[in-house]
């Protein structure tokens, strides 16, 4: 389909993994910090939409089923030669017409808020983007042992991810938990949370994080600043969290806020499982 923008034609049809090279070079642009591996993982695991002119991509918006009635939403952007033309819009659109009724989830900047608000999302909370060069941190006393996991317990960790969030994370726990390392939290000798460290961006990544409290979720982390310090690393964190302060202690300075916001309700999770940080901004 074709639609007429001031003086030009831009086309929109399904984004394909040949147009991962042209999306990248759109967030280079604006300095995300995704790699062409990223764009490959968030391609793979989920299906959007293409903005084109004259051959060339000027924008992409993606969506990721979890389940039969949940989604999320991302990687919403539009080269800023093209930004004004409502062109943005037009893409969410295609989006919102294939989420439909489903409890569609995103994350979206403070000024890109009112736009989401238009098109049915409300605010449900804050992210809160920390990174920077890990230090070690000491775990809480009687926190629980961290150890790394083994590979007969990614059932469980998909168990406790889709617990967590009250959506099907199955794909994505299982790819990240392929690309990345896991480690669990165990209490009274059962498996009570997890995280999963991996590459991303300019290092690496921390996320999902999911444990039946904070100080859970803080020995998870501490576990991955043994290993992981004098390494970039970046962790997104819910506000209800409540680990900024910590993490800072850790070297992870607070970056960015971005905004919670979800379209036709929200999922409803397992009261007795937080997940303390996302996978990223675009997977939630």
């Amino acid at each position: 389909m074709t639609i007429d923008i001031t003086d030009t034609v831009i086309t929109y049809r399904p984004l394909h993994e040949d147009d991962i090279p042209a999306a990248h070079a759109l967030t280079q642009a604006v300095r995300w910090p995704h790699r062409i591996e990223d764009w490959q993982a968030v391609v793979r695991l989920g299906t959007g939409f293409a903005a084109e002119e004259h051959g060339a991509v000027v924008g992409t918006a993606l969506w990721w089923a979890q389940g039969d009635h949940q989604a999320s939403l991302g990687m919403v952007i539009v080269a800023a030669t093209h930004q004004g033309r409502g062109i943005g819009r037009e893409l969410m659109q295609r989006v919102l017409q294939e989420t439909d009724t489903r409890q569609t989830l995103l994350i979206a900047t403070p000024a890109g808020q009112p736009l989401y608000e238009r098109l049915g999302f409300a605010a449900t909370g804050t992210i809160h983007q920390h990174q920077g060069i890990m230090q070690t941190i000491a775990p809480p006393a009687g926190a629980g042992e961290v150890r790394l996991a083994e590979p007969a317990e990614l059932g469980t960790l998909i168990d406790l991810a889709n617990r967590a969030t009250g959506r099907s994370r199955d794909a994505i726990v299982k790819h990240l938990a392929q690309v990345g390392e896991a480690a669990v939290l165990e209490r009274d000798g059962a498996v009570a949370g997890f995280s999963i460290m991996r590459r991303f961006g300019r290092g690496h990544a921390i996320g999902p994080l999911v444990a039946p409290d904070a100080d859970g979720a803080r020995a998870l982390v501490a576990f991955w600043s043994g290993a992981y310090a004098g390494t970039f690393v970046r962790i997104d964190v819910t506000g209800a969290a409540g680990l900024g302060p910590w993490l800072e202690q850790a070297g992870l300075a607070e970056v960015d806020t971005g905004v919670a916001m979800a379209r036709n309700g929200e999922p409803h999770h397992d009261a007795a499982l937080h997940q303390f940080a996302i996978v990223n901004q675009a997977l939630c």
